[in-house]
């Protein structure tokens, strides 16, 4: 039987104890995954008692084919491209700056929608904790790992409460650290390891943000 966590909070209590190092230092910031990824980040940033954001990473899809990926936005305005399928399409740059300019409408929506007014964190030369609520294929966290190294983070590091075994090889290779605190060789989904894996709404999102926030000005 694997071990589950009854929901997205207790699973960053239980992260929290591998990245104990990490505790009240002022270089260091948690940034989550939206929407799963942020209430898990919450637990772990309050817990480390360092400051909590969002890291918004946004697929950029081939038209009618949008499982395929031409790369990647992220927060702070960063494009990773994935030069093999951009390099197989015909008009490839148009079709790049068209997604681009549609995703990237939506990437603001929710940063204004989240940070309410907040501007965004400087990353250049932070320790950046990059969190999820786990990892499959891991290509949302590749994207955000290329966007965090354009910003300039001095280290990154990757914690989930669980990832797929290959994954969390793989990303080894990418990453400074990488924090899996299960990574079962027997993986079908991220939502086999949660009692409760139901969605996170944009509201909760804010509101974490928020809490988390007025903390940081109190502190």
């Amino acid at each position: 039987m694997e071990t589950t966590f009854p929901n997205r909070a207790e699973a960053g209590r239980r992260l929290v104890e591998k990245l104990e190092q990490y505790a009240g230092r002022d270089d260091v910031i948690v940034l989550g995954l939206p929407r799963g990824g942020v209430p898990v980040a919450y637990e772990v940033a309050q817990r480390l008692g360092v400051p909590l954001d969002v890291f918004i990473v946004r697929k950029l899809g081939v038209p009618g084919f949008e499982e395929l990926a031409l790369g990647a936005i992220a927060s702070g305005g960063v494009r990773v491209l994935n030069d093999d399928v951009v390099r197989a399409l015909p008009n490839a740059n148009e079709l790049v700056e068209s997604v681009t300019a549609r995703e990237t409408a939506e990437l603001q929506r929710r940063e204004q929608a989240y940070r309410d007014g907040r501007p965004p964190p400087e990353l250049r030369g932070r320790v950046v904790i990059l969190v999820d609520d786990g990892l499959a294929t891991g290509a949302t966290m590749r994207a955000a790992v290329a966007a965090l190294r354009q910003l300039g983070a001095a280290k990154i590091v990757v914690a989930v409460p669980v990832g797929a075994a290959d994954t969390c090889r793989e990303l080894e290779e990418e990453v400074d650290e990488i924090v899996c605190a299960m990574a079962p060789e027997w993986f079908q989904a991220v939502g086999q390891f949660y009692e409760d894996f139901s969605q996170t709404s944009d509201d909760e999102v804010r509101e974490l943000l928020a809490r988390a926030a007025q903390r940081n000005q109190h502190e």
